[in-house]
């Protein structure tokens, strides 16, 4: 038989195609071409078939996770990433959900559990604090059998609670699109857990915690920014069941008023309020993942909530990729302007050795795909004194102005900024293995794969970005009728009230595939249909 039948036969068969390059040793990912977008084809369902192998109980290199838990790593050693950190999780399900929403109904059951994993989770007190008082979901990560972690860490971490809440939001909008008759199960099933986030986020988000990367105490920018979107979104959420958030309504626009201190006119400074002597320029990924989880496709180019169009982002993303430019890392030595780059944590990263990591040069591309739709979807780009720098890094003498979508001003920057953002796709496909796999960093010094392996949030990272350039839209947020700074602030907070959820199990309910089986869809997918990934479907919204 040839190799070519071989393939066949085991694609027949269901194997993913992570399996198949180990069964036959198939050089599935030969970089004879270095065209992105066959790249992204063949990537794409070892990245989703990652993530499936990253979540229990069924997952392939997780043994032992309980069910709907999301690994962070199968990695157990060097470095120990075999837990589930609330934050990884969730972004890692947004991205399920939303595949979900253009038409892999396959997810579905996978959803459902995560979301009942992460009632049980809510309640378990730990180190942060107790269920009781809302402090404990603030808890960053937990073993894989849903208990507590008791060794030291930088805890709190107050970004999760709001991530899990924007995550669930999400699939109750697209399920009660599907049926109204699912809005009770909306009520009864997923409300309760996403009242207590909205709650813990309405208390506790004025206070500093640890940032995302787990290293700094203080306020960090993209926990701001997330906070925010969530008491925006919850606000929605809690009247579209019949219930109320007074804290969102009271504390989003205080919310909002922070997120603007972290700006200083020329970047964004993405930890302020530091507890303890940290040094470092402020220049971070973290403000590029930021811009992409505020991004609303109904949004115009804001500055205040930092829309990945506005001047505000695309100088941020200037100067944090420029960060990188130089001798910082040798794979990255002579690099002019304009040219894509490696991109990591922040310049002092000293983490492994401080290494680009595939999710913030994934996320640099992701900004400017998300940047192309919304200046597409209002019909003009405008150039000025902050943003210019951005735009001429990219060979365009244009002039500041606002250019619209029939002028060829704007046909020559969309398409700049587009070949730019394939750069860092380019990056990425230079230093994957070629098994496809994706680790959390890859050496500064020759590319290859660095700390722990087949990363969960990288996959996901790959896969939201493979959404934003072929314009695969998310739902809207709000964020146009939602984006005016208050003119007076306060530093206040909202008390919460915490109860237990008590589902179990979800049930069968129209349009959606239960966790005991029951299907109305097709079963679990390997990969998104084409079809289905490169459609745009009309945005939900209450």
């Amino acid at each position: 038989m040839t190799l070519w039948n071989d393939v066949l036969l085991y694609m027949l068969c269901g194997v993913s195609l992570s399996q198949l390059v180990r069964a036959t040793g198939f050089n599935v990912l030969s970089r004879q071409s270095n065209d992105v977008n066959s790249f992204i084809a063949r990537q794409s369902p070892i990245a989703l078939q990652g993530i499936l192998n990253n979540i229990g109980a069924n997952g392939s290199l997780v043994d032992g996770a309980s069910s709907g838990v999301v690994v962070a790593s199968p990695s157990t050693q060097d470095p120990n990433y075999f837990y589930t950190w609330t934050r990884d999780s969730a972004l890692t399900l947004k991205f399920l959900i939303d595949s979900y929403i253009q038409g892999n109904q396959g997810l579905g059951s996978l959803i459902q559990e995560y979301i009942l994993a992460q009632g049980r989770l809510q309640t378990v007190d730990n180190l942060s604090g107790t269920f009781a008082s809302g402090q404990g979901l603030g808890e960053p990560k937990y073993y894989t059998n849903e208990t507590a972690f008791e060794g030291d860490w930088g805890r709190p971490q107050r970004d999760g609670p709001a991530l899990r809440a924007i995550a669930m939001i999400a699939y109750s909008k697209a399920i009660v699109a599907a049926s109204g008759d699912n809005k009770a199960t909306v009520h009864d099933v997923i409300w309760p857990i996403v009242s207590n986030d909205l709650s813990y986020v309405a208390q506790y988000w004025n206070q500093t915690g640890f940032d995302l990367w787990e290293e700094v105490n203080g306020s960090s920018f993209f926990t701001t920014a997330v906070q925010y979107r969530a008491l925006v979104e919850g606000a929605k959420f809690a009247q579209s069941v019949g219930e109320t958030c007074d804290g969102c309504d009271s504390q989003a626009p205080n919310t909002l008023c922070l997120l603007q201190n972290y700006w200083n006119g020329t970047s964004i400074i993405s930890n302020i309020n530091l507890q303890g002597d940290y040094q470092r320029s402020g220049l971070d990924c973290n403000s590029i993942l930021t811009s992409i989880h505020m991004y609303d496709p109904e949004g115009g180019c804001t500055d205040s909530t930092f829309q990945p169009c506005s001047s505000r982002a695309l100088a941020n993303h200037k100067a944090v990729v420029d960060s990188f430019r130089g001798n910082v890392y040798t794979i990255n030595s002579n690099l002019g302007p304009g040219k894509a780059a490696a991109v990591g944590r922040y310049t002092e990263d000293r983490y492994y050795g401080g290494n680009p990591w595939y999710l913030c040069t994934l996320a640099a591309a992701e900004q400017l795909y998300s940047a192309i739709h919304q200046w597409n979807a209002t019909g003009s780009i405008t150039v000025d004194n902050l943003n210019a720098g951005f735009f001429s890094d990219l060979g365009s003498n244009t002039t500041n102005g606002n250019f619209p979508s029939n002028s060829p001003e704007f046909a020559t920057l969309t398409a700049a900024v587009r070949d730019y953002a394939d750069g860092f796709v380019a990056v990425v496909q230079e230093y994957t293995p070629e098994n496809g796999s994706l680790a959390e960093q890859f050496s500064r010094e020759n590319g290859t794969a660095v700390s722990a392996r087949d990363l969960t949030w990288s996959y996901a990272s790959f896969l939201s970005m493979e959404f934003a350039r072929n314009s695969t839209l998310p739902q809207s947020w709000g964020e146009a009728a939602a984006n005016t700074v208050p003119n007076s602030c306060q530093a206040s907070s909202s008390n919460g009230t915490y109860t237990a959820p008590t589902a179990t199990s979800f049930p069968n309910v129209a349009g959606i595939v239960t966790p005991n089986g029951s299907a109305s869809g097709s079963g679990m997918a390997g990969s998104t249909s084409s079809a289905a990934a490169n459609r745009a479907t009309p945005l939900l919204r209450w």
